[in-house]
């Protein structure tokens, strides 16, 4: 479903309503993954999606209806359901009119035909590949391989229309030894740019250097953390950077905006442009996405918002809604943390002793307003005694500020893109002091 016939059913759609104000939101998604285990692709899976979402408003109520079946009478049908939901809907004063957009352009390398029609065959070579590495290893990896497509056009009443179409492939490695793992991981819009071999190269390694791991003490440690330890925590604050946070209070710079309450080399950044992780230029309401620095050097600077949190805070809007109806306002997608000027090795070499963490998992929040989590290391833990790895250690558990962490933290120049089941971010490896772990494993 191309950008011509996903605007067509969006036309359509929109002349269906007789709403005050109406949205219509076609996306069409194909996607394909296959997983691994033991050396044997075990699983192999692909999905085509198309969906057509309709927010009507009458009289300042909201209603919204989606379905998956595009004829005709369907779609006459989630017209009516979204103007009957909205009657049934309280009339809030803040809501606002729909948006208007503006010209977008998607940034350069965001669709590439190669990962678009790339099959299982691909997906296979690479699951071969990484088969390849932890077989000479002696070892055993799991993980998966992916490649998807993502269309989207977004019209509404008031004029906006935009259209964009992307792409993204990834890969995922878990080695397995004896009694150690190791980790690696690619993002890209350009699946020729995932090196399977590679990754299974880099996971064996850190499974091969954490073997016979030893337990060490809990308690404060100077951490390094490589950019999918340093994902996994940033991911629990972005939804500060939200005007919805900033506004109920639930944001840790709640009532502070233009102070300086992180290091002085933090600067974070939302940009759906950014070469190693390029995005759709607009948001769910078809607003054009500003460029937004949200940390400068320390001082927390911007919000990010919506029409609604706009007009309720007098703010510009920067194109940051996710599609009605939900729970968490406009969001920062795109986080990009700028570089530093040392090297992952330079950080290592400057530690006299800590410990150099791959990755972690399982986080949960603790605290949101001072954005406390806990969680466990994984994959990879290593100790570092005189600015080198002096071998493995067993996982332990944390309990940490994220917000304390980047008040005492130093950057790698390594940017690299990493991701999860619910993010994507740009991150360089990073140095942290006094990272409170409360206790350990015996795995």
């Amino acid at each position: 479903m191309d950008k011509r016939a996903r605007e067509a059913m969006a036309r359509a759609v929109l002349a269906r309503s007789r709403a005050d104000q109406t949205e219509v939101i076609v996306t069409a998604r194909d996607s394909a993954l296959t997983r691994f285990a033991r050396g044997i692709s075990n699983q192999n899976v692909a999905a085509i999606e198309r969906a057509v979402s309709v927010r009507a408003i009458v009289d300042g109520c909201t209603g919204v209806a989606a379905t998956n079946d595009t004829d005709e009478p369907a779609l006459d049908a989630v017209v009516a359901r979204a103007i009957a939901l909205a009657t049934f809907s309280p009339a809030d004063p803040q809501t606002p009119t729909l948006p208007s957009g503006g010209p977008v352009q998607a940034p350069d390398g965001s669709f590439v035909d190669a990962t678009a029609r790339a099959g299982a065959d691909e997906r296979a070579q690479a699951c071969a590949a990484v088969f390849e590495a932890s077989e000479r290893a002696g070892f055993w990896a799991a993980g998966y391989v992916s490649n998807d497509v993502n269309g989207m056009t977004i019209a509404n009443s008031s004029g906006a229309l935009a259209s964009y179409d992307g792409t993204n492939a990834a890969a995922n490695v878990k080695m397995t030894g004896p009694d150690s793992t190791g980790f690696a991981e690619s993002y890209h819009a350009d699946v020729r740019r995932i090196d399977a071999a590679a990754l299974g190269r880099r996971a064996v390694e850190k499974a091969r250097a954490s073997a016979t791991p030893r337990s060490v003490e809990p308690g404060p440690w100077t951490v390094i953390l490589e950019p999918a330890a340093i994902g996994e925590l940033l991911a629990y604050v972005t939804s500060h950077f939200s005007a919805q946070s900033y506004d109920e209070g639930s944001s840790f710079f709640a009532g502070r905006l233009g102070e300086q309450l992180l290091g002085p080399n933090v600067t974070i950044g939302d940009d759906y442009a950014h070469p190693l992780a390029p995005s759709m230029p607009f948001d769910y309401e078809a607003q054009p996405k500003q460029r937004v620095t949200l940390v400068e050097r320390g001082i927390v600077r911007s919000l990010v918002t919506d029409s609604y949190y706009s007009k309720k805070l007098g703010l510009p809007n920067t194109g940051h809604a996710l599609p009605a109806p939900n729970a968490w306002g406009p969001q920062a997608l795109n986080i990009v943390v700028a570089n530093g000027d040392a090297t992952a090795d330079e950080l290592i070499a400057t530690t006299k002793r800590g410990l150099l963490i791959t990755r972690f998992w399982y986080i949960r929040t603790v605290d949101h307003k001072q954005a406390i989590v806990t969680g466990m290391t994984r994959d990879g833990t290593f100790l570092i005694e005189d600015g080198a790895i002096a071998g493995g250690v067993r996982n332990m558990r944390f309990n940490q500020s994220i917000v304390e962490a980047l008040r005492s933290i130093a950057f790698a120049n390594d940017a690299t893109r990493t991701g999860g089941y619910s993010y994507s971010l740009v991150t360089p490896t990073v140095k942290i002091e006094n990272f409170t772990f409360t206790s350990g494993t015996d795995f």
